[in-house]
């Protein structure tokens, strides 16, 4: 069972999918999976290259962008901003436990121009806490 959680109309987190949420992500109309998970980061991940094949034949887009423990980089914000604003349809994150996914996508929204109170607030109410990346978020925001 898929635990898809909601950020906005437009983007999901969630902590390690399988092959069968592939076709749960499809029927809610996700138009991309983007992984964010390390390879060979524990024993409970289906590898990214299942994840990958099964988006592909269910016709959803898919990307890696891994983040590891030693944090975020501007290339991979600036990675995912690209990949939300490219996206036709809804995007859905994962990593281990959806935190990291949530983290870089408030990072990227923040650097395209959304409030960050209001981000935060979002992630709140979808149990995860964007704190860690707060002061991040309001420095990319000031530089637009």
């Amino acid at each position: 069972m898929n635990q898809f959680r909601r950020l906005s109309d437009t983007m999901l987190a969630s902590p390690q999918i399988t092959v069968a949420d592939v076709a749960a992500a499809k029927e809610q109309g996700v138009k991309l999976i983007v992984n964010n998970r390390p390879e060979g980061e524990g024993d409970d991940q289906t590898p990214g290259t299942e994840i990958k094949a099964a988006a592909l034949a269910a016709g959803i887009d898919y990307l890696e962008i891994p983040i590891t423990h030693a944090g975020f980089s501007h290339p991979q914000v600036a990675q995912l901003a690209e990949a939300l604003e490219r996206a036709d349809g809804p995007v859905l994150g994962y990593c281990r436990s959806g935190t990291r996914s949530t983290l870089l996508w408030a990072l990227a929204r923040a650097s395209l121009g959304d409030d960050p109170e209001t981000l935060a607030a979002v992630a709140a109410e979808a149990g995860y806490d964007v704190s860690p990346v707060r002061p991040a978020m309001d420095a990319l925001t000031a530089r637009r």
